[in-house]
């Protein structure tokens, strides 16, 4: 789907939700900037609604905590921070390796065809530095974790991995971190298809925690 909110059409899903997806992606994407308004009148005229769906939709980005709302101003993307960094990634930690060796036993064939497809895909765009890099390496993370039947659990990692997209594109600005990325990835599916409980679970700890600590750098300013 296009993400630019001129060009998408709302149709078959809830609209509600299809608005929430449509504005997640454009803040996600990076095309809305932090800190700057959300124009709910001319978003509304864009998407041809009225402005009672998209303020619910805007709502439901506040509580996944994309959003900050302000009185009598709006609402305003919300800018990145080294302390949400730490929250986030440090609750990834606590929850995702055990959650993904737990995936890694229930993993149906589909499971696995759909993680191989995921990374494929996600290693091509990084490649050739497209569009969706961020996406693609939420979806893929994902697809590791869904089938742990968990689904508060799945809940939850799913809502981290949202307001961690945008700290995730920040995080392959230097150059070389998305091979470093792409490799480190493979090296996860590899343990998670052979369902390699220990190996999956030191790799993602290594994984997730090797990006907090680059965030950590970048979010201070002390460099890459």
């Amino acid at each position: 789907m296009n993400t630019a909110l001129g060009t998408d059409a709302i149709v078959v899903r809830n609209l509600s939700d299809q608005l929430v997806e449509l504005v997640r992606n454009r803040i996600l994407s990076g095309e809305v900037l932090p800190d700057r308004p959300i124009r709910q009148e001319l978003l509304a005229a864009q998407l041809g609604v009225s402005k009672i769906p998209l303020r619910e939709a805007l709502t439901r980005l506040e509580q996944e905590g994309l959003l900050r709302a302000e009185a009598n101003r709006g609402y305003f993307v919300r800018a990145l921070s080294a302390e949400e960094a730490e929250e986030v990634f440090a609750l990834r930690l606590q929850l995702e390796p055990d959650a993904a060796a737990r995936a890694s036993h229930n993993a149906t064939p589909n499971d696995r065809k759909a993680a191989w497809e995921t990374l494929e895909t996600l290693d091509r765009v990084t490649t050739e530095h497209g569009e969706g890099v961020g996406a693609f390496n939420r979806a893929f993370h994902l697809a590791l974790i869904r089938p742990c039947r968990q689904p508060i659990t799945i809940g939850i990692l799913e809502r981290l991995h949202v307001l961690s997209e945008r700290y995730v594109r920040k995080h392959l600005e230097p150059l070389g971190r998305d091979e470093r990325a792409n490799d480190e990835h493979r090296l996860l599916l590899e343990a998670w298809l052979a369902a390699d409980d220990a190996k999956l679970v030191q790799l993602l700890r290594i994984h997730i925690g090797q990006t907090l600590e680059d965030l950590r750098r970048q979010l201070s300013g002390r460099g890459n």
